[in-house]
C-alpha cells in the first residue's frame, strides 16, 4: 500500500524528515511513536499530498505521491490533529457535503452517510450543529468525514489528543474497527494508545525511523539477556540441582515459594524455553508454567529514544 524510499524533508537548516524508508501492506494498522517533534506529522502531511518532500520518494498503490497527487488524494482519508469541520452545518448535512466533494456517486452518497453515521456512533447527534458538540464526537465526526467515500488508506494524526478517558476508550474502539476493511497509519505519542490499537509499530526519532516491528519484536531486540518465568512444583534443592545443569543460565531468584510450588524468574543469554522445558520434564519434575518476560512498551520507547528525551531536559 505505502512505500518511501529515503525520504528527507528540509524545514531551512532544519531536517524534519531524514532518509526514512519503511513500507506498509495493505490491510495493517501502523502505529508512528515518537516524541513531539520527532517528525511524525510531516510525514502524515507528505503522506497527504499537503507536503512535497525535499528528497526522496513515497508511493500509494504503486504511484509516487508528487506525481500523482490527484489519484492518490482519492485513496486517502484524513484526519488532522484538529479535526477540519464546519461549525455551522448539522452532522448528517456536513458529511453529505464531505462525500460529494470526494466525488462518491450521487445515488450512494446516501448510503454512505448512513454507514458512516453507524460505524461512529453518531445517531444520536446527526441533526446537531457541530459547533454544539463535544470535543470527543467533533473527533468522531472527524473520522467519519475521512473515511465516507470509503478509502483504502485512512491516515490519523493524534486521534485521542485532548479527548477524556471516556472518550479515549470508545475512540480505540472506532479505531480498532478500521483496521481490515482500511489500511490504518496513525501518530501518537500515547505508549499505550499504539500498544492496544496497532499491528506494527514504527518508532520515530529526530525525523529518522529507529525502530520498526510489533511491541514484542521491539522490546525483545533490545534485550541483552532473557528472563523467564518458571512456575514448578517439588523441592527447591532439586529445581537448582537442575538448572546449572542447563547451558546458557545466567542466574535465577525465587519470586515466591507455597506448600512445594514454586515461582522462579531465571536470566538467560538465549531463549533457552525449550531445553529448560525439557530438562524439568525429564528430571520428572511438575512444570506448571513457563512464560518469557518482555519490557513494556514504555521501557522500550524510552531506550530507541532515551538520547532525544535527555536533550529536551
Amino acid at each position: 500500500m505505502i512505500k518511501a524510499n529515503q525520504l528527507t524533508k528540509d524545514y531551512g537548516e532544519l531536517r524534519a524528515l531524514d532518509q526514512v524508508s519503511f513500507e506498509i501492506e495493505r490491510g495493517e494498522c501502523i502505529g508512528l511513536l515518537g516524541l513531539n517533534g520527532a517528525g511524525k506529522t510531516t510525514l502524515l502531511r507528505i503522506l497527504s499530498c499537503l507536503l512535497a518532500p525535499t528528497s526522496g520518494q513515497i508511493s500509494v498503490e504503486g504511484r509516487q505521491v508528487t506525481e500523482a497527487s490527484e489519484f492518490v488524494r482519492r485513496q486517502i482519508g484524513y484526519l488532522p490533529e484538529e479535526p477540519p469541520l464546519y461549525g455551522e452545518m448539522k452532522v448528517a448535512k456536513f458529511l453529505d457535503f464531505v462525500a460529494r466533494l470526494r466525488r462518491v456517486p450521487s445515488t450512494e452518497i446516501g448510503g454512505r452517510v448512513q454507514d458512516v453515521i453507524k460505524r461512529c456512533q453518531l445517531t444520536e447527534v446527526v441533526n446537531q450543529p457541530i459547533e454544539t458538540l463535544s470535543y470527543g464526537y467533533k473527533k468522531r465526526v472527524g473520522i467519519a468525514q475521512a473515511i465516507v467515500h470509503n478509502p483504502p488508506l485512512v491516515i490519523l494524526d493524534e486521534p485521542i489528543a485532548g479527548l477524556d478517558p471516556a472518550q479515549i476508550v470508545e475512540m480505540r474502539e472506532l479505531v480498532r474497527g478500521l483496521s481490515g476493511q482500511h489500511t490504518v497509519v496513525q501518530s501518537s505519542h500515547i505508549l499505550t494508545e499504539i500498544s492496544q490499537t496497532c499491528d506494527r509499530i514504527l518508532v520515530m526519532q529526530r525525523g529518522r525511523i529507529v525502530a520498526s516491528g510489533t511491541e514484542l519484536e521491539l522490546s525483545s531486540s533490545l534485550q541483552k539477556e532473557k528472563r523467564l518465568v518458571v512456575q514448578v512444583r517439588g523441592k527447591l534443592e532439586d529445581i537448582e540441582k537442575i538448572l546449572k545443569t542447563v547451558s546458557g543460565i545466567l542466574s535465577w531468584k525465587v519470586e515466591s515459594e507455597n506448600q512445594q510450588e514454586i515461582e522462579l524468574e531465571i536470566k538467560t543469554s538465549k531463549d533457552l524455553r525449550a531445553e529448560l522445558s525439557r530438562a524439568l520434564v525429564q528430571a520428572g519434575i511438575d512444570l506448571l508454567k513457563l512464560s518469557a518476560v518482555h519490557d513494556m512498551l514504555e521501557a522500550t520507547f524510552l531506550r530507541l529514544t532515551g538520547d532525544q528525551a535527555e536533550d529536551k531536559s
